[in-house]
């Protein structure tokens, strides 16, 4: 147990009253769900799922004692609730690697500084015999190089030549009022992703592979996978899950 003040027996008796209450709601919300996509069920949803989270909390503070609950993580949207026909559009996407090859990220670099005289190096990562001899010692200024050079598209497809190995990656499609002016959100470009403006998303993981039998070997989920590319048309995407280390595709839209 934790050495901070522990909660009392009051505290943990009124969080057990509010997962009590929240259950109560939750299910008065299913009962009078509207649609698929009722934004009463995903409130109470949260809502349960946060009372419960803290009841969890100060039961094993007080008593070293868990729940048998394991609430899972929400990957759901909420509701819609942009605009019926958005006239500009944002285009979020997440990709993350791993250095899993980091001679062959410093060689890549380094390939392209020596190549290039005129690239941009960042000198403040300190290096040795100039900038460009800095690009083959500095993970920091090969990366800058390397992400400068190529278009993340061409870094997806070619990610094993610079020692990367893919992990989960998202694309959001979300609606917007108008246009945004330019440089308007250049200080915190993500800051403005709203959930409830995006109008489709796709997600590529290796989590998705066991969803689709993909580990059991068998055959029969390749049509599913070749359906969702197919109604997805989005051969980028499908690059990405191809089994070169970006797993299966899951697609979520309006």
């Amino acid at each position: 147990m934790s050495d901070a003040a522990q909660p009392t027996a009051d505290e943990v008796r009124a969080a057990a009253e509010a997962v009590k209450a929240a259950l109560d709601r939750h299910l008065e919300a299913v009962e009078r769900r509207t649609g698929e996509d009722d934004p009463a069920v995903y409130a109470a949803f949260n809502e349960l799922a946060a009372t419960a989270e803290a009841y969890d909390e100060l039961l094993y503070d007080a008593y070293d004692e868990v729940t048998p609950f394991e609430i899972p993580g929400d990957d759901t949207l909420p509701a819609y609730a942009g605009p019926d026909e958005p006239s500009a559009l944002s285009v979020l996407i997440r990709r993350d690697y791993a250095v899993v090859e980091p001679q062959r990220l410093l060689a890549q670099a380094q390939r392209v500084a020596d190549l290039d005289p005129d690239v941009d190096v960042d000198t403040d990562a300190g290096g040795h015999g100039g900038a460009a001899g800095i690009v083959g010692h500095s993970m920091h200024a090969a990366l800058g190089v390397l992400f400068g050079e190529y278009e993340p598209d061409e870094i997806a497809s070619r990610h094993k030549e610079f020692g990367l190995e893919e992990g989960d990656s998202t694309l959001w499609v979300s609606a917007a009022d108008e246009p945004a002016e330019p440089g308007e959100w250049l200080a915190a470009p993500f800051d403005q992703a709203d959930p409830q403006r995006v109008v489709c998303r796709f997600d590529v993981s290796a989590v998705f592979d066991e969803e689709l039998g993909l580990d059991d070997g068998d055959d029969g989920d390749d049509d599913g996978i070749e359906g969702i590319e197919d109604e997805l048309d989005a051969d980028a995407d499908a690059d990405e899950g191809d089994g070169e280390g970006g797993g299966a595709v899951r697609a979520r839209g309006r």
